[in-house]
């Protein structure tokens, strides 16, 4: 018999001696099972039966790509096929060395990519930034501010272990005034102060507003994690690599990053899937992405009062993506430990 038939087994086997060890037990547990039956099978019935579902159907491209002119969708569309296929790769393990070794650099270049495409230029009519939406803009505005960031967080987080008094009180006070704010108060401020304060004639995308506005945010967060990370590792490595003859930028390069990185990754997944979550506020402000398209559609006239079908369905696309975001960082987390065991 497979070892997992096996674990499957003894886990339902102790299972049943927990739920029916005594008369209370059993009765409470049957209790239990029964409610959440019911729950489930009336859940079920209106999710097939009486849910309207042609609310989310009809608006299928909508969801994904806002308003994005219909002949040119194909432009999003191949990005995210792209992000889709290199999830899989990365999951599967590419059988390819050259793509095995360069898959970092195959991820990276995703976000250039994605700009080009919804962007425009360089053969590709231009396409004005009020016509993205959707899952792609929740996408962009994540994968964008993810990525800006991380070296922002690392650079404070070494700031604030800085010998230098001036570095190490700048670093500190940054962390601690944008832990203390609330991010509607920063995005706020991107979208509709900063263009107060730049001289006449200068104008700053409101995609790019917003981006700036989740990365001083979020780095101040990932700051933390880099320094927890930086804290755990032993100073007996600090010390052995001096006696070596590294100098304190190889210290920080290959001893201190790497470690810390691998150490914080988990809080820096929580911090990405927070990021995609938090995209959501931009329907405040006017940016169009997920939720703000959801919004849109309960506006009009043919679709009112759908909010329950609405919403389900926003709950199992951000459900089902940061599912993936999660299991990609489980994976790389595993495969960080076993590169570290064989070195």
């Amino acid at each position: 018999m497979n070892i997992s038939w096996i674990k499957i087994i003894i886990f339902f086997q102790k299972l049943r001696k927990i739920i029916f060890s005594n008369f209370f037990n059993t009765i409470f547990s049957l209790f239990i099972i029964l409610i959440f039956s019911s729950v489930c099978l009336n859940t079920l019935g209106w999710l097939i039966f009486n849910a309207n579902w042609a609310v989310v159907t009809s608006n299928l491209p909508l969801y994904a790509f806002g308003s994005f002119p219909p002949n040119e969708q194909w432009r999003p569309a191949t990005w995210i096929s792209i992000l889709l296929s290199l999830s899989v790769l990365t999951l599967l393990g590419p059988k390819w060395k050259w793509l095995h070794k360069n898959l970092l650099i195959a991820w990276i270049s995703t976000i250039p990519l994605g700009l080009y495409l919804l962007y425009g230029g360089f053969g590709l009519s231009p396409i004005m930034s009020r016509h993205w939406g959707g899952l792609t803009l929740t996408i962009l505005l994540t994968a964008c501010s993810s990525l800006l960031s991380l070296p922002i967080g690392i650079a404070l987080a070494l700031g604030r272990q800085s010998p230098l008094l001036l570095i190490k009180k700048l670093s500190s006070i940054y962390i601690d005034v944008m832990r203390g704010i609330p991010l509607i108060a920063v995005l706020f401020f991107g979208q509709l102060l900063i263009p107060l304060f730049l001289p006449v004639g200068i104008e700053v995308d409101r995609v790019w507003r917003a981006i700036l506005s989740f990365t001083l945010f979020v780095s101040a967060y990932i700051a933390e994690d880099i320094r927890g990370g930086l804290q755990s590792i032993p100073k007996a490595q600090i010390e052995a690599a001096n006696s070596l003859g590294l100098n304190k930028y190889q210290i920080i390069r290959l001893i201190l990053i790497p470690q810390a990185l691998r150490i914080a990754l988990p809080a820096l997944t929580n911090q990405s899937i927070g990021l995609f979550q938090n995209t959501s506020l931009m329907a405040i402000l006017g940016l169009v992405e997920l939720l703000g398209i959801g919004k849109s559609i309960l506006a009009n006239p043919e679709f009112i009062g759908q909010y329950i079908e609405v919403y389900v369905w926003l709950a199992c696309l951000y459900w089902v993506v940061c599912t993936i975001m999660a299991v990609l960082a489980r994976h790389l987390e595993k495969r960080m430990t076993i590169n570290q065991a064989n070195f």
